[in-house]
């Protein structure tokens, strides 16, 4: 089930339209208070988020989700009018895994969703254990521990951390990881530099697993040959 959080009526009712007639289960709300008193019951596959809400802004709304153990890994789009590279970053630094800015057409927000859950289906879908200097990943029961400590990513952080550590050493370039974590239609290169280093600090000691590959991408080290 996807949860829509809007308070612009005629908004709500285009995308849930668009959304059904796809065959998705979703459920709009027109405040933040309507939202988490729903989320008590049955929390969501994905949330559909915007920023300019009547009783909590949306970004508020974003780091709760992100700081509670049932919510953190859920993955969060945000709709918004607000479409300056700050808001952006702002977004995607407290855990956002996609950011859409209005007016957006119905094609584009189908394909993110559907590129967003994909990429959900295949992290929680992996069996293989990744032990690489106190760097402990097992994909299956999403752990990721450093030192036996265990470290909270977000949902766009873990599955960067993912796509890197799958490639078993080997380069994978900017362009192939924007596609794979954010969706073909987003290029925006800083986003990824930006994730890399959050990426890297909450990694702590073993953030430097984490090579960059000049004007090409980025590998992670450590890993025999």
């Amino acid at each position: 089930m996807i949860y829509f959080v809007e308070d612009d009526v005629n908004i709500r009712k285009l995308v849930c339209y668009a959304l059904s007639k796809e065959g998705y289960g979703i459920i709009d709300f027109a405040n933040a208070s309507e939202f988490w008193e729903k989320t008590k019951k049955d929390i969501p596959c994905l949330v559909l988020l915007d920023i300019m809400l009547p009783d909590e802004d949306g970004l508020s709304i974003l780091s709760k989700l992100r700081n509670k153990e049932e919510s953190k890994d859920i993955p969060i789009i945000m709709l918004t009018a607000k479409n300056s590279e700050f808001d952006k970053v702002t977004g995607l630094d407290l855990g956002a895994d996609d950011y859409i800015a209005k007016p957006f057409g119905m094609t584009e927000l189908i394909s993110r969703i559907k590129a967003v859950l994909r990429r959900f289906e295949r992290t929680e879908n992996k069996e293989k254990i990744y032990h690489i200097r106190n760097l402990y990943v097992n994909p299956s029961k999403h752990i990721i521990n450093v030192s036996d400590k265990p470290v909270s990513l977000s949902y766009k952080e873990y599955s960067l951390l993912m796509v890197l550590l799958e490639a078993g050493g080997n380069v994978v370039n900017r362009e192939e990881l924007l596609s794979r974590i954010w969706g073909e239609f987003y290029d925006e290169s800083r986003t990824l530099d930006v994730h890399i280093r959050k990426l890297r600090v909450k990694l702590k000691e073993e953030g430097n697993l984490i090579q960059t590959v000049k004007n090409i991408g980025y590998k992670i080290g450590g890993i025999a040959e």
